[in-house]
Order: structure tokens, then C-alpha cells, then sequence
């Protein structure tokens, strides 16, 4: 989807060296030295509360000794072993409401062990040797499918495959990665990171990937069923929410402003408004505001419907749109987007809690806008009808067992935290249930 270039909206805003400067890698990597320093402030805590707080369950307190000791090959294992996408993970976790933040070191001194950078030190480490430290096992004879080739269904494919089972992707898009390839903000992920990070995981052998296959289209869930021992949902959540005026030319989902921006061969190409407002208020919003400015928007503000506490992107994400001079604005709900045959301006109601819920504070905001990108939630579309749904999301139990006995699902698709960490543990589990399950 190309954005509707409309008065207001342009590209070129900014110069070529002027956009490379600004979507260059946010966090430098490591050196040798730095990172040695940095792991000798671990305390290596018996009970490590870093770990605990960790999705994936990575034993930190292991691989930083690992560092410290000389052994990165080690310590990528280490992670990788609990986590494959722990590359990609050390780049977009948001470690500072997770492992750091549980961090000792946090508590006592407000400043934790650095260990999303560790990580990412050990892990590229490995990746830049081109080595992939795991084996498959004996061929079971046994197929698997997984429809999704985001971070859940990556690592659901990769345990498979490690298990002996033969895998078979299908993603609906040109290329693997899902989230990872297309809904991450581009200065957290530089490098083309995200393809590589693929071709890497995919070094275990015995999964092939078919893109351009989507389910509900070129494939359906009775189909993969019959041909497949066992099928893997890690489909996402496609679909957006909207409000009255969201057709008007200007107004597009956020996801699809910061895909078209990932894929972009030149940003300087990339058009932009020169007002552009963001509603919503997780991971998404704060990427799509972010990029919206380092691309040359003169004024871009991010309105969230409920207080700064409540609002799902972490401070940390908070307090650097606000450094890259984004305007925040709390407690306003969207209302309409208004103008006369293209978006001019966002109405929005101030709000006030009230238990749970939301009322009217009795005053109105209104926000100039040429470029209106929304991300106030996503929902599932189109999902297997004879799967049990939760809410806006597929039902699982324990191992991500839907109501189907040869179906299972994880990430963003499913209940629980929309996060690519989570999405991994989910992935990794349900394989080890599918395994379970295939051999008795």
C-alpha cells in the first residue's frame, strides 16, 4: 500500500546524509573490552531475578559469566538455546521493563547490568562466524506446518526441525520474518538484520519456506489438516481498528507506514506529512511517531487515550520519542478524523478515568494533521471459524493447544503480552508440545 500523496504529504524532506544519520543503529554494538567490563558488574545472583523476569527463560547469570570469562561462542549458546531469535530480541526487548529492570543492580544503584547489549554482543558474535550451533536429530518421518513466518512460527519451525521433524512455512507475504521484517522501527534493526537473522535460523535444515501463502486464501486450515501431522498458527493480528474518517486520503494503519518505510529501498523517496498525528499507544505508535520525525515531519504528536502510566509502551520508548521531538498527549480519545476530501485535522474527547473505563472530561482537542496513522489496536481476521476464539484472539491451553486436537497457536494471535520475546517462548513451547504429541 503506497500513501496517498496528498498537500502536506511529500518526500525528500530531509537529505539523504540527514536521514542516514538519523536511522542509524539507536544502541552501538559492544566491543570485546566494553563488554568484559560491563559483565563483571553482574553479581551472578543464585536466585537471578533477571531470569524470572526473562519470557524465554535464558539463564543471564550463565552467559554473562560466559562473557566475562572469554567464552562468547559459549554464552551465544547459551541464550540461543532458550531463545533462536536472540539476536533480534537484544535489539527490540524492552529489557528495561523486563530482565533490567529486575536487575540487582537496578535496585540498589538505578542502573542495571547492561544485558540486552550483552546479548546482543554474544549473539552477533556467533552470527558474524557464520556458525548455527545446533544439530538436527534422526528424521522422524513426521511433518509439521506452520502458517506464519514471524518470530512465533520461527521458532516453533526451528525446535521442530531440531527434533527431526520436516517443517513447512507458510507466510503470506513476500519474505520471512514477520514482525521482525516489517513492523519494527528501522534504527533499532539496521542492515538488512532481520533477512539475515532468517538465513542464520534456517542453516538447521529441514524447513522450507512457501511465501505468498496466506490462510483463508492460497491455503485453508481443513487442507493443512490433511496433508500435515500437525499445524502451527502464528498468523498475528492482520487487522486493524479504525475510527469515522479513517478513509479520507492521509489516513492509513501505522503498520503499514512503518512496513512501507522497512521495505523502502530510499528513504529520502519515502513521503511524509508535514503534521502528522499518531493515535494510539503501544510499541507501534511510538515507532510509526518516531520514524515520522526522523523523516522531516515539522510536527508529529502521539495521543494516547489514557494517563502516561497506563500507556502500553514502556518509558524507556516514551521519554526517547519525546527526545526526538515528538509531542505527547495523554487522556484523549479519538473522536474523527475530519477535512474536506483529505485529512485536515483530528478531533479527540479529553477523558478521565472512571474505574476501569473512560469518561468525558467536558473539553475537546483539536490536532492539525495531513498524515493521520493509527494504531489503537489490532483484531483477527478471517481465523478458522472452528477454532475457539478468546476475545479477539484464538483460545489456547497449556503448550498453545487450540480447540482443534492437531492444531496449535502463539504469538500475537493468542492471548497474553504482544511482544516478540513472548511470541518466541510461545513458539518454542508449543513445538515441544507438538513433539510431545507426535511421538507418543
Amino acid at each position: 500500500m503506497t500513501t496517498p500523496l496528498t498537500p502536506g504529504i511529500a518526500s525528500g524532506r530531509l537529505p539523504a546524509e540527514t536521514l542516514a544519520d538519523n536511522f542509524a543503529d539507536l544502541h552501538a554494538p559492544m566491543g570485546a573490552h566494553e563488554a568484559a567490563v560491563a559483565a563483571d558488574r553482574c553479581y551472578f545472583c543464585h536466585d537471578a531475578p533477571c531470569t524470572v523476569a526473562c519470557p524465554t527463560d535464558i539463564d543471564i547469570p550463565l552467559f554473562i559469566r560466559q562473557i566475562a570469562t572469554g567464552q562468547p561462542d559459549a554464552a551465544a549458546r547459551t541464550i540461543l538455546e532458550q531463545n533462536i531469535l536472540g539476536g533480534m530480541c537484544a535489539r527490540v526487548c524492552p529489557t528495561e521493563t523486563l530482565c533490567e529492570e529486575a536487575c540487582v543492580r537496578e535496585t540498589a544503584e538505578g542502573k542495571p547490568v547492561e544485558i540486552g547489549r550483552l546479548q546482543r554482543f554474544a549473539t552477533d558474535a556467533l552470527m558474524a562466524q557464520g556458525i548455527h550451533p545446533f544439530t538436527r536429530a534422526a528424521e522422524t518421518g513426521k511433518r509439521v506446518a506452520v502458517v506464519g513466518a514471524g518470530p512465533a512460527g520461527l521458532a516453533c519451525a526451528h525446535r521442530l526441525a531440531m527434533k527431526g521433524h520436516a517443517v513447512t512455512i507458510f507466510e503470506a507475504r513476500p519474505k520471512a520474518g514477520g514482525l521482525n521484517e516489517y513492523g519494527i522501527a528501522a534504527y533499532k534493526t539496521t542492515g538488512g538484520y532481520a533477512q539475515s537473522e532468517v538465513d542464520w535460523l534456517m542453516k538447521i535444515g529441514g524447513i522450507t519456506v512457501k511465501t505468498g501463502a496466506a490462510l483463508g486464501r492460497e491455503i485453508g486450515l481443513d487442507e493443512l489438516v490433511s496433508d500435515y501431522d500437525a499445524v502451527f498458527l502464528g498468523i498475528g493480528l492482520p487487522g486493524t481498528h479504525a475510527i469515522k474518517g479513517f478513509d479520507l486520503p492521509g489516513v492509513r494503519p501505522a503498520v503499514d507506514f512503518i512496513r512501507e518505510l522497512r521495505q523502502a529501498e530510499a528513504l529520502a523517496k519515502l513521503p511524509v506529512g508535514r503534521n502528522v498525528v499518531v493515535i494510539g499507544g503501544g510499541m507501534t505508535a511510538v515507532d510509526a511517531a518516531v520514524q515520522a520525525k526522523l523523516l522531516g515531519a515539522e510536527m508529529v504528536t502521539l495521543v494516547y487515550r489514557r494517563g502516561r502510566d497506563k500507556m502500553p509502551a514502556s518509558r524507556y520508548e516514551q521519554d526517547l520519542a519525546a527526545a526526538k521531538g515528538v509531542r505527547l498527549v495523554f487522556n484523549a480519545a479519538p473522536k474523527e478524523v475530519r477535512g474536506k476530501g483529505k485529512a485536515e485535522e483530528v478531533v479527540f474527547d479529553y477523558v478521565e478515568a472512571d474505574g476501569a473505563d473512560l469518561k468525558p472530561a467536558g473539553a475537546r482537542l483539536v490536532v492539525p494533521a495531513d498524515q493521520v496513522l493509527l494504531a489503537i489496536g489490532q483484531w483477527l481476521e478471517d481465523a478458522p471459524e472452528a477454532l475457539a476464539r478468546d476475545g479477539a484472539k484464538l483460545a489456547v491451553g497449556p503448550g498453545g493447544r487450540t480447540s482443534h486436537e492437531r492444531v496449535w497457536a502463539g504469538g500475537d494471535c493468542t492471548p497474553g503480552e504482544d511482544l516478540t520475546v513472548v511470541a518466541v517462548a510461545e513458539g518454542r513451547d508449543a513445538a515441544e508440545d507438538i513433539h510431545a504429541a507426535l511421538m507418543g
